[in-house]
C-alpha cells in the first residue's frame, strides 16, 4: 500500500509543495510555510488563534478557533494544510453543555472553498488501488502563475 501526507479524517484540505525543484533548505521552506498560514489565515479568519499542539504524531496544529483546528502535515515535500473540527477534552466538554458539532461543520462548509483558494496549489484528483495519490495544479495556482 502506499503511502501519502496525513490529515484527519473529515478534514478540509489544501495540498502545495513544500520543494520546488530547487536545491533550498527544506527546513527554511517549511518554516516560511507556516508563517504563510499563520498569517494568511488569521487575515482571513479572524477568530484563530496560535496553537501549539499535535493531533497523533504527524498532524501539528498551529492555529484553533472555537471549532476548529487549522493544521499542516507533510511527507516527502507535500504538505497538507487542513481544518478539522476540533477534537480535544475542553472542546467535547463545552459540546456537551452546548452543542458545538453542528456549528462547527456548518462552519467548516462555509469556509472551505475560500481556504483552499487561499492556500491550495494543488488539487487531488484521485487515488491508485496501491494508494498512491494523483494531483493536479488547481485553477487559482494556475491563473497566478504558478
Amino acid at each position: 500500500m502506499g503511502r501519502s501526507v496525513s490529515y484527519p479524517t473529515g478534514s478540509v484540505v489544501a495540498f502545495r509543495l513544500l520543494d520546488d525543484g530547487e536545491d533550498e533548505d527544506i527546513d527554511w521552506a517549511y518554516e516560511c510555510l507556516v508563517e504563510e498560514i499563520i498569517d494568511a489565515t488569521r487575515a482571513a479568519f479572524p477568530s484563530f488563534q496560535r496553537f501549539d499542539g499535535w493531533r497523533g504524531r504527524e498532524d501539528r496544529i498551529l492555529l484553533r478557533n472555537a471549532f476548529v483546528d487549522c493544521g499542516i502535515s507533510t511527507y516527502c515535500g507535500l504538505a497538507a494544510i487542513w481544518l478539522a473540527e476540533r477534537d480535544d477534552a475542553q472542546y467535547w466538554e463545552a459540546d456537551f453543555y452546548m452543542p458545538r458539532t453542528a456549528r462547527a461543520r456548518h462552519w467548516l462548509g462555509q469556509v472551505s472553498g475560500r481556504f483552499i483558494d487561499l492556500l491550495g496549489e494543488l488539487r487531488l484528483v484521485g487515488r491508485f488501488s496501491n494508494g498512491d495519490a494523483i494531483f493536479e495544479r488547481s485553477r487559482s495556482a494556475c491563473a497566478a502563475g504558478s
